[in-house]
């Protein structure tokens, strides 16, 4: 099922027993975070902060995806890997044959078209609409971490547009509030956000675009810009329906639309309204909307941030935002997340993402037959992938296709076992790769991009990675001795032992 809203969504979660409302006055600079910290290592249940110290009309959601049974209701499905089948419904379609396959083609054709965004003239998101006397501080914005720099809106939809190809993109960006108009936007090197800025700036004629220092844009010596005349404009929708708001953190190929994507995975179209005051369009059914600029040429000092790694990310240069209005529903919801050590809500977010794009992946690498990425690896830093072996040498062919793919190319450490061993069962991905290995032959390191947020690796975005082949290895692959078998109970014996279990009172 499709959720109108997120106000849909919440009424869903408190249906399901999966929400709890708060009504204690507890403050977002630490204290809200506290609580959603110890509620979503418990497996706990989605907040409503209804009176946020300070915001007594400006109710906060918080851990909406933190759980896989929440991130699949998010979804309007029972398991993530439904949509999956689908997505490989839609990959595997060949063209038809003849008039009747045609015809029998036209309703999957049909509901594709369905899934492309719709423009309407209003929406909920513009009933307040601010051009004048706003603040980003009316709105209940956490600090999440004692050391955090200040106040970050973590759970934005970021709108930018290619000024090249007009393009949309949705990216999530935290975003730290500077004050009343003004925020840092962490939009890192290898983001699309980033690359229309460089984008605008390659339009700007007197740009000369250097590969430095400036971690965000690659660039140390950046031209002036001619006063007034260089922006490019944002918007960011905050408190979307779920599906919106997992599209946006969705790795889409280059050039596919995430509005068209969060189509698909809710089954409707996403209604999209155009900006008051800039030149984009948001989720008509958002809950506040931040419309403003970024200028291409200015910087400011955003962070530390307490980020998904369990450590704080340092301090680096960023564009800022400028907000020029702000428009919200009569009564808006806050929705934010808190990240840090794992579990939290963003792992479960991952995980899902891990399990829907695997079929894009099976197209690029047909081998893999699944892929886990641990909660505890925090997205880039461990995968572990299984794999149907055909010919020698086919688990580096693996390691180095993802370190290719998208944002794959992050991860850090990449472990390939064969197809009959459970990567989701730390135990037996541990006990295969201990016993399969000859760590000289068979652990390759490589050089290449690594996450911004990587503060082990010896130069900012860029580092070393490990590819772990935990395959059985072959005589074709210089392996002479006999491979032995792996020890399994005789099956026999296990099913009679199976019938008498209950009677042995063990």
């Amino acid at each position: 099922m499709a959720y109108a809203d997120l106000r849909e969504f919440i009424a869903a979660l408190e249906r399901a027993g999966e929400l709890k409302r708060i009504r204690a006055s507890l403050s977002p600079l630490l204290e809200i975070p506290e609580v959603a910290d110890r509620v979503v290592k418990r497996s706990g249940p989605a907040l409503l902060f209804e009176q946020p110290e300070g915001y007594p009309n400006r109710p906060l959601l918080i851990n909406q995806f933190g759980t896989a049974r929440r991130m699949a209701m998010a979804l309007g499905v029972e398991n993530v890997d439904e949509i999956a089948g689908r997505l490989r419904g839609y990959l595997e379609m060949r063209p038809a044959e003849g008039l009747l396959g045609k015809l029998k083609m036209l309703p999957q054709l049909a509901e594709m078209g369905a899934f492309f965004p719709r423009t309407v003239s209003r929406g909920p998101c513009q009933q307040v609409i601010r051009e004048k006397d706003f603040s980003l501080l009316e709105f209940p914005v956490l600090q999440c971490w004692p050391e955090d720099a200040g106040r970050f809106i973590t759970l934005p939809c970021v709108f930018t547009r290619d000024p090249l190809t007009g393009r949309r993109n949705v990216g999530m960006y935290r975003l730290q509030v500077f004050d009343q108009t003004t925020c840092g936007m962490h939009w890192q090197i290898h983001k699309h956000g980033a690359e229309h800025q460089r984008e605008a700036l390659r339009q700007n004629p007197g740009a000369v675009l250097h590969l430095g220092r400036d971690h965000a844009l690659g660039a140390d010596a950046l031209p002036p810009v001619p006063p007034g005349g260089q922006r490019l404009p944002v918007a960011a929708a905050i408190g979307t329906d779920p599906a919106v708001t997992f599209a946006a953190v969705l790795p889409a190929p280059p050039g596919l639309d995430e509005m068209l994507l969060a189509g698909f995975l809710r089954q409707q179209p996403v209604e999209m309204v155009r900006c008051h005051t800039v030149d984009l369009e948001v989720p008509a059914s958002a809950e506040i909307v931040l419309e403003g600029y970024v200028d291409l040429d200015e910087r400011r000092l955003e962070g530390p941030f307490g980020d998904h790694t369990g450590f704080y990310s340092l301090a680096d240069q960023y564009p800022v935002l400028h907000v020029t209005c702000i428009t919200h529903r009569q009564d808006p919801i806050y929705a934010t997340t808190i990240v840090g050590k794992p579990p939290m809500e963003d792992g479960f977010m991952g995980q899902a993402i891990g399990r829907i794009f695997l079929p894009l992946l099976q197209l690029q690498l047909p081998e893999v037959t699944d892929i886990h990425m641990p909660l505890e690896g925090c997205f880039h830093h461990l995968m572990i992938v299984a794999v149907k072996k055909s010919y020698p040498g086919q688990a580096r062919k693996v390691m180095h296709g993802l370190w290719g793919l998208g944002q794959a190319m992050f991860t850090k450490c990449i472990i390939v076992v064969d197809h009959d061993v459970d990567i989701h069962d730390p135990r037996a991905v541990v006990l295969h790769a201990c016993n399969n290995i000859d760590p000289e032959r068979d652990i390759q390191f490589t050089l290449g991009p690594i996450d911004a947020l990587d503060h082990a690796s010896r130069l900012p975005n860029y580092g070393s990675k490990m590819g772990i082949d935990a395959t059985r290895k072959w005589p074709s692959e210089g392996f002479a001795r006999p491979w032995p078998a792996e020890m399994i109970m005789d099956p026999q014996t296990r099913a009679k032992i199976d019938a008498l279990w209950s009677s042995l009172q063990l």
